[in-house]
């Protein structure tokens, strides 16, 4: 028996396993999160006052985020962003929130925009955290008037917020179902469930959630389906409620007009 050529061999095979696994990461990586660090505009830009505040998440990275205030007694919404850009991408959606009543508290994942580090699935998760913690210990909001917010992405980490924390209301828009389901959807041909790690689990955290329920979700968005939101809506388990927009994935909250300012405004005089 030649030993020298089975250890080659087994080198060759360790390898292999270790470039193969570097690239998963990096291939998951590079499609989840597509950060950018210019920053085009503020809310100032828009003539709506902000604060521009710097956050500490707990495992160390500093975040950027900006409080947009609207009337003393509003409710507040904690916006989780989609996965590209950063939150200055996103000041035509925050005009319209703060047209539908609300205040805003929006905040950069780590390594978008402003903020520090390099995104993970448990990252953004501490980033939400962080401007949670702002609201509730630094700002004095009372958790009844917060109202957990969450683009693609960032319905992920909104859901998880609202899994941990009290909140007056979860507002899901254009989300999927978990980053797996979307995997097996785009790249049919891999094996997902062995590439991917950061998972966004929305479907299995749903039916834990007992606060009132908004999906907002185009019947014509390109990137994720309908469907997805659909299944979301049924495995809810609290007060809930289903708003269909127009237009694609990106642009579908301008497509809809002044009904998606409705349908927000709506569902936080609701609560």
């Amino acid at each position: 028996m030649d030993y020298g050529a089975r250890a080659s061999q087994f080198a060759y095979g360790a390898a292999a396993l270790l470039a193969l696994s570097m690239f998963a990461r990096w291939f998951e990586r590079v499609n989840l999160y597509i950060p950018s660090r210019q920053m085009t505009a503020h809310p100032g830009s828009y003539r709506l006052p902000y604060e521009d505040l710097t956050l500490n998440a707990a495992d160390g990275p500093a975040i950027n985020a900006w409080y947009i205030p609207n009337r003393p007694d509003s409710l507040v919404m904690l916006v989780s962003h989609g996965n590209g850009g950063n939150i200055s991408s996103r000041l035509e959606k925050f005009v319209r929130f703060h047209k539908a009543g609300a205040s805003v508290l929006v905040y950069d994942y780590r390594g978008y925009g402003r903020s520090t580090g390099s995104p993970t699935e448990q990252g953004t998760y501490s980033d939400g955290e962080a401007a949670y913690r702002w609201l509730t210990k630094t700002k004095g909001v009372a958790p009844s008037r917060i109202v957990f917010y969450g683009e693609s992405l960032g319905c992920g980490v909104a859901v998880e917020l609202a899994k941990r924390h009290p909140g007056a209301g979860l507002i899901l828009d254009s989300g999927f179902t978990s980053t797996l389901d979307m995997g097996r959807l785009i790249f049919p041909w891999l094996p997902v469930r062995w590439l991917v790690r950061y998972r966004y689990d929305n479907l299995s955290k749903l039916p834990l959630l007992a606060c009132p329920l908004l999906v907002m979700h185009s019947l014509d968005d390109d990137i994720i389906p309908i469907a997805m939101a659909r299944r979301n809506f049924a495995a809810a388990a609290g007060p809930k409620s289903f708003f269909e927009m127009k237009g694609d994935h990106n642009e579908g909250f301008m497509d809809t007009g002044p009904a998606y300012v409705e349908a927000i405004r709506s569902f936080l005089a609701s609560l």
